[in-house]
């Protein structure tokens, strides 16, 4: 029995929604698919309407947003945690999908008032991946 196409995409886009904030390349994406990275590309589009780095980008300027509004950390600091390797494209590519600048949308967001910023320390170690050492002594979790 063969699987469709979507199962296998669906992988690559759960690689991604999992590793955001790491680099990722085409070709790693197209590896989690079991497809070439052109015909990954075509049928990436195809099935989600938009490229893999797009979705990647779009993901990654949601995650910021999450971070702008709840989190005590600098633009540039979001901009690293989320995978962005220059600010500069972080801010145009955050003000193409959300319509204003990352700073400008943190105003907004405190102006509408909510919860307690997060520490910026405690934000930076969630998003840090666990030392082998300790990671190999968790135990496992449920599985979903």
């Amino acid at each position: 029995m063969t699987l469709p196409t979507e199962f296998h995409l669906r992988r690559a886009r759960d690689l991604i929604d999992a590793r955001y904030g790491e680099p990722l390349e085409l070709d790693d994406l197209a590896a989690a698919a079991g497809f070439s990275r052109y015909h990954f590309a075509r049928e990436f589009r195809s099935a989600f309407g938009e490229t893999p780095g797009g979705y990647l980008s779009r993901r990654r300027v949601e995650r910021a947003k999450d971070l702008l509004a709840s989190a005590n950390l600098t633009v540039t600091e979001i901009c690293v945690l989320v995978g962005f390797t220059s600010l500069g494209s972080f801010s145009r590519r955050f003000t193409e999908l959300v319509g204003c600048s990352p700073s400008e949308y943190r105003r907004r967001m405190v102006a509408r008032g909510g919860p307690p910023p997060i520490p910026g320390c405690i934000a930076m170690a969630w998003t840090r991946p666990l030392p082998p050492a300790i990671a190999d002594k968790q135990p496992e979790g449920p599985r979903s």
